[in-house]
């Protein structure tokens, strides 16, 4: 169960992050193209970490 939320958190946090990113890119604002990467890369992370819970649980 845990697994399914760390990978649904993470598709969020990526899907917030591209947008962030996108918004900074088009109005010219570094910090925000920096904190949508940030973000999107936290996603990723999540997303992994769900599918190491997943393997461990299969096991």
């Amino acid at each position: 169960m845990g697994e399914m939320i760390d990978k649904a958190k993470g598709l969020a946090n990526e899907a917030a992050g591209k947008a962030k990113r996108a918004i900074g890119e088009a109005t010219n604002r570094p910090d925000i193209t920096a904190d949508g990467d940030r973000q999107e890369a936290k996603g990723d992370l999540q997303k992994a970490k769900g599918d190491v819970k997943g393997a461990i649980n299969r096991i």
